[in-house]
């Protein structure tokens, strides 16, 4: 972590004296004067490093440069929709926030149109992951500009699984089954949330219904399809692999719970983002050395998913000067800017800009690498159906979570299907 921080410091010597002449042109283009403050909600970052060295670092480093404060306004981990909904709708708050999977959709209409800057930013960057722009156009319209993903992934004790004779992570759904068999056999179960949280029971559920070719609603986004052999055999799979591989709490558990039966040792898989591997190199340095990550195994598609996670940044049509704020975003994400916040988070954010895929904070760990990899796999929920209003829905429901923890639970495969085709058939109906 030293030899983070240190890297993190250099950088800040670099941006800092790179902010002179952004601000300079910035001030150049401005006709009239210029807000005295601008503010920037954010959820609390599990990496609390990364908070800090926007606070500390990087708005002061605006301020100096261009005269505006940028007040960074963290708010609690599960309470960013609620602020972001009353902003929206109150039309008062925050100038810009933070948006999470298909929020640029749901509040589209209280949101800047940033298609102008996006494209700016996109060339700066070497160009945007395609499929990025699933979460953030919306109508054809940029309503936000992506930050970072915040993947989910398979978290193993690579000690635990070699004293089963299973060297190298398994590539396949089948394959990992084997190997949790083995392990639960040597009192090292595996533990995936199966219960009411927000991502980390998405993480794996999503992307194991679409590797058996598997969908909630066809293409044109009408037509619900989750009724189906491929789903089928997709719940089949999760309840063998729950009843053969799973610690039983699991059913209950929300997004904390498998970091801290991971960091207790109580587990030795789970899905998760990069944050158990960085708390256990800081506060468990031994379940740290023996801990690794894997992209999500394949199903019988011969393909393997993620789910897509993006932060990104979005304008409410509310702000005091939604010029300013555009300049702060187009300044933000320079690449000479947004490396020293990406850095600092140790590639937790995995950047949608293709210039950082061979980034070297890709380097300081490489135990994330798969972070990276998983990018040309990752979609949102409700893929392959277009982004909308129902999908959001059907998130909110847990629709798919609840189908496949209710199979777990001892309810009949046909019958946890006929519940979310019924609900499905209830949230797209024609209105």
């Amino acid at each position: 972590m030293a030899n983070i921080i240190r890297a993190a410091s250099r950088r800040d010597v670099l941006t800092i004296s790179a902010l002179s002449a952004v601000g300079g042109l910035l001030g150049a283009a401005r006709v009239g004067a210029a807000p005295k403050s601008m503010t920037l909600m954010h959820e609390s970052s599990f990496i609390p490093p990364y908070d800090a060295y926007i606070k500390t670092t990087m708005a002061q480093a605006y301020e100096k440069a261009t005269g505006i404060k940028i007040n960074y306004d963290v708010v609690s981990v599960g309470s960013l929709q609620t602020r972001v909904t009353t902003a929206a709708e109150t039309g008062t708050g925050p100038d810009m926030s933070c948006v999470y999977f298909n929020w640029p959709y749901l509040f589209d209409e209280k949101l800047v149109d940033v298609g102008d800057i996006a494209e700016e930013i996109g060339k700066k960057g070497g160009g945007w992951h395609d499929n990025v722009k699933e979460a953030v156009v919306v109508n054809g319209k940029w309503k936000a500009i992506p930050f970072g993903n915040v993947g989910q992934l398979m978290n193993y004790r690579t000690d635990w699984f070699d004293e089963v004779g299973v060297k190298e992570f398994p590539d396949t759904w089948d394959g990992l089954l084997e190997a949790g068999i083995k392990l639960k056999k040597a009192g090292h179960p595996f533990g995936y949330e199966l219960g009411h949280g927000f991502g980390d029971n998405h993480g794996w559920l999503y992307p194991l219904l679409w590797s058996y070719g598997g969908r909630e609603v066809d293409t044109d986004g009408k037509t619900v399809a989750i009724d189906s052999a491929e789903t089928a055999r997709a719940v089949d799979f999760c309840r063998e692999f729950y009843q053969k591989t799973m610690f039983e709490d699991v059913l209950g558990w929300t997004d904390v719970s498998n970091n801290k039966a991971f960091l207790a040792e109580q587990i030795s898989c789970t899905n998760n983002a990069e944050s158990i591997l960085y708390i256990a190199k800081k506060d468990f340095p031994d379940i740290g050395k023996v801990t690794s990550q894997a992209q999500n195994p394949k199903g019988p598609t011969g393909q393997r998913f993620h789910i897509l996670a993006p932060w990104s940044h979005a304008i409410f049509t509310h702000a005091q000067d939604v010029k300013a704020a555009k300049e702060f975003l187009v300044w933000l994400m320079d690449p000479k800017n947004v490396a020293g916040w990406y850095d600092i988070a140790v590639s937790y954010y995995a950047p949608f800009l293709h210039m950082f895929d061979n980034a070297p904070m890709w380097t300081a760990e490489p135990r994330n690498l798969p972070y990276r990899d998983s990018l040309e796999t990752s979609h949102l929920p409700g893929w392959p159906a277009p982004i909308s209003r129902q999908q959001g829905e059907s998130v909110a429901k847990y629709v798919v979570v609840d189908m496949f923890a209710k199979a777990c639970g001892g309810k009949s495969t046909k019958e946890v299907i006929a519940d979310a085709a019924a609900q499905l058939k209830q949230i797209f109906k024609p209105a």
